[in-house]
């Protein structure tokens, strides 16, 4: 292990272990408003003024050219056919634009369509190896696990915070509770949250490439959900609090009015402690693709460059030089230095005159 890889692996490691201890340890230490009530609220508070100041900040960014990323034929003569699959992938007006945001954030279309690129060795060719290009979509599925069963948990949570439970969040803990062979019963989400995770953590440990470019900004979010999913299956199946406690809790903080009931198990408080630091880290990590894929001019733009000029709205006038603004200053020095001009100076005329 190089240093640069000791120092950006076990750097976040230490740091998520110092979060969950820093939570255990004051919990002990009678800290339960803090971690419970004022941790979360601050927590809640730096999400949005982050969110609001990051999307601020993307949407004050200048588009000076239409630069859509685009890997399809774009209309051009009207005798090149193009599919529904082209018009998706170079959208040419705005409902293929919308078309082709979605199946990129719903189903992730562009890793889905992802190559892996390796050199093989083939004692039949010349150089004893040859570049191969294959399709790779263990990435694409380990990633949209990961986005979905995520989704999924943070919907199931919901029941935390309303009373009475919403329809939709109890039909959904019925199908993701579906396979029961345990008591209490098994959400299919939080064991695929957990185990898409370890596989996210183990290709970057595991292929050299991406170990060398990985960085602690890439593994301190990894540890920290880890840290959460593995809290929460330890809370369900392991070590059980009071139910009812929590959602008090829960409900006293979305209210406004919070309290801090007794019979809350101190893994809990850590559980809410990271989910809180997930909560504040988020607007100014890279998981803020998120919203910003929505911001992206390589994704939300048309793909309309040569039959519509793109002017950027935030270009200001500028006083052009033009050539005729420049010969009128060096008339003189371009006469006498042999370059043509388009207007010949006044003694040149009279002396060609002569």
């Amino acid at each position: 292990m190089t240093d640069f890889f000791k120092m950006h692996f076990f750097v976040p490691l230490a740091a998520v272990l110092g979060l969950i201890a820093l939570a255990y340890f004051g919990v002990q230490a009678n800290l339960q408003w803090v971690f419970g009530v004022v941790i979360p609220y601050l927590a809640v508070f730096i999400f949005f003024e982050g969110l609001v100041y990051r999307v601020i900040q993307w949407a004050r960014s200048p588009v000076p050219f239409r630069i859509p990323t685009t890997c399809a034929q774009n209309r051009s003569l009207p005798w090149i056919e193009r599919k529904l699959s082209d018009r998706l992938d170079n959208p040419d007006t705005f409902p293929f634009v919308v078309g082709r945001m979605a199946l990129e954030v719903l189903a992730f279309r562009s890793l889905f369509r992802n190559l892996r690129t390796e050199l093989q060795k083939a004692p039949d060719y010349p150089e004893g190896a040859k570049l191969v290009h294959w399709s790779y979509k263990w990435l694409w599925l380990g990633a949209i696990a990961f986005h979905y069963a995520f989704l999924v948990v943070i919907l199931r949570h919901l029941r935390f915070f309303t009373e009475p439970t919403w329809g939709f969040v109890n039909l959904l803990e019925k199908v993701d509770g579906f396979f029961v062979f345990f008591t209490p019963t098994v959400y299919i989400s939080g064991v695929v949250l957990l185990l898409a995770l370890l596989y996210l953590l183990a290709r970057r440990l595991s292929q050299p490439n991406l170990r060398y470019i990985s960085l602690a900004a890439d593994y301190f979010p990894l540890f920290l959900i880890i840290s959460i999913a593995s809290t929460g299956i330890l809370l369900r199946y392991f070590y059980h609090t009071d139910i009812t406690a929590v959602k008090q809790l829960a409900i006293g903080l979305v209210t406004l009015k919070p309290v801090v009931p007794p019979g809350i198990s101190p893994l809990f408080y850590v559980h809410l402690f990271l989910v809180s630091v997930l909560f504040a880290y988020f607007p100014f990590s890279k998981l803020m693709h998120a919203p910003g894929v929505f911001l992206s001019p390589t994704r939300n733009l048309v793909a309309n460059n040569r039959w519509r000029l793109h002017v950027n709205p935030w270009n200001y006038p500028v006083k052009f030089h033009t050539y005729m603004d420049q010969e009128n200053e060096y008339r003189e020095a371009m006469v006498e230095a042999g370059i043509p001009v388009e207007i010949m100076p006044e003694s040149s005329e009279a002396e060609e005159k002569e």
